[in-house]
């Protein structure tokens, strides 16, 4: 085996390979060979064709058998010879050799993972944020879920904001309905910006069997694009009106949020467990993404097209399953390339810096971290012991934990060598209520 190695570009290789032809056809003669032996051609016994039939029938399709096996096991063979690290799959070309058929040869163009030296962190700065939870939260987050709970009740009196209404609607622009203009009994809540501000300042006054006509202009960057900029006259009727009562915080809605007895104090305090374990999800997960920006501000380098494309597309494949979970067909939505591939070049140069950076520092997830973890999981499950019991049952269910605290420790590792400076956070902010 003959072996030429081309440097194209930092990351990209040419292996130009040449193979022994007659090496390749004795193989291929002692593959048919064994292919007649149980063959079964028209006209004779199965395995009493004579070789050259056999040959005829099955003798492409054996070469390129041959061939396919000798042309993976040479490259094999070539990149541990040469200690390459190959990034994706190799495109393998056969060269054409006019001037000596004893050889067969082939180039397999491909990439290679690059080289990767961890920054200084020293001068990087990651911002750490703080948020405290107080009995202040603690009634929103009571308020909130009072409001998830919300019961409608007819009125007789004109809709106000905070009720909720059915109306039926009909629209039309210069006189002709449009495409999504109409519906019965339809029901919203005022206030809460279901409808455009134009519209919902119609219905409020109304009560149960008024109508009005209503005139909306459709913003300009309105989503609908076959409206957008233009004035609809709407009729409206509304049905019924409806007012928001909330539940009380008694012994009722303990129960409801599943506490046995309905004690309000334990209600609370289970609340407070479940909301500062929260906070302390969002804030790791906001120093975590800090900490792997400093990382990557850090470390330039320069990313195997193969592996960003092989991204790109595992990242696609997720998006058209979220897709379909949620009904929508995925082939009726455009899905760019180009959408994706931001995000595809974070994470192959993250993966490829936090390997450098684990291997380098030795940073490993300990038994001890794994176990306190799937213990804070399972604290939100009614039988936490099943829970840890699961876990524990199979090396590969750990997984999971083990790369979350593998990753902890790296971040870990981030704030003992940046400049850290903490952040007070509100807690709307912190949880997208702000």
């Amino acid at each position: 085996m003959q072996i030429q190695l081309e440097t194209l570009s930092t990351l990209e290789r040419r292996l130009t390979i040449s193979l022994p032809t007659e090496a390749i056809d004795n193989q291929v003669k002692q593959r048919l060979q064994r292919v007649a032996r149980n063959a079964k051609i028209q006209g004779f016994r199965p395995g009493k064709a004579p070789l050259k039939i056999v040959e005829q029938n099955y003798g492409l399709q054996v070469r390129e058998e041959v061939l396919g096996e000798e042309i993976q096991n040479s490259f094999t063979a070539a990149v541990r010879e040469q200690a390459l690290r190959v990034a994706g799959f190799p495109r393998f070309e056969p060269q054409n050799n006019e001037e000596d058929r004893s050889q067969f040869t082939f180039s397999a163009l491909f990439e290679i993972y690059p080289e990767v030296a961890i920054g200084s962190l020293a001068d990087k700065e990651v911002e750490k944020p703080v948020t405290e939870v107080t009995d202040a939260e603690i009634d929103k987050t009571i308020d909130i879920l009072r409001k998830q709970r919300t019961r409608f009740d007819r009125v007789e009196r004109a809709a106000a904001e905070g009720d909720r209404v059915i109306i039926d609607f009909k629209g039309t622009i210069d006189g002709e309905a449009f495409a999504g203009g109409s519906s019965e009994n339809f029901p919203f809540v005022l206030g809460q910006g279901q409808m455009l501000p134009e519209f919902e300042t119609g219905v409020v006054g109304l009560t149960e069997g008024e109508s009005r006509e209503v005139s909306v202009t459709f913003p300009e960057d309105y989503h609908g694009k076959d409206v957008a900029g233009k004035t609809a006259v709407f009729t409206i009727t509304v049905k019924n009106v409806a007012a928001a009562t909330l539940p009380e915080i008694d012994e009722a809605f303990a129960k409801q949020l599943g506490i046995v007895d309905g004690d309000v104090s334990k209600m609370r305090e289970e609340i407070r467990k479940n909301v500062t374990r929260e906070v302390k999800r969002r804030l790791q997960a906001q120093v975590k993404e800090n900490a792997m920006q400093a990382l990557l501000d850090a470390t330039p380098i320069e990313l195997p097209k193969a592996l960003v494309g092989m991204e790109v597309n595992r990242l696609m494949d997720q998006a058209r399953q979220d897709l379909a979970q949620r009904g929508i067909d995925a082939n009726s939505m455009p899905l760019p390339a180009d959408l994706f591939t931001k995000q595809a070049e974070r994470r192959v140069a993250l993966g490829l810096i936090l390997a450098e950076l684990v291997e380098k520092h030795d940073i490993k997830a300990k038994e001890e971290q794994v176990m306190a973890l799937i213990q804070e999981f399972a604290e939100s499950y009614e039988q936490p012991e099943e829970v840890i019991a699961w876990y524990k049952a199979s090396p590969e269910r750990l997984q999971g934990p083990e790369s979350m605290v593998l990753e902890d420790n790296v971040v870990e590792f981030v704030l003992s060598q940046a400049k850290v400076s903490e952040k007070p956070v509100s807690f709307d902010e912190l949880m997208g209520n702000a």
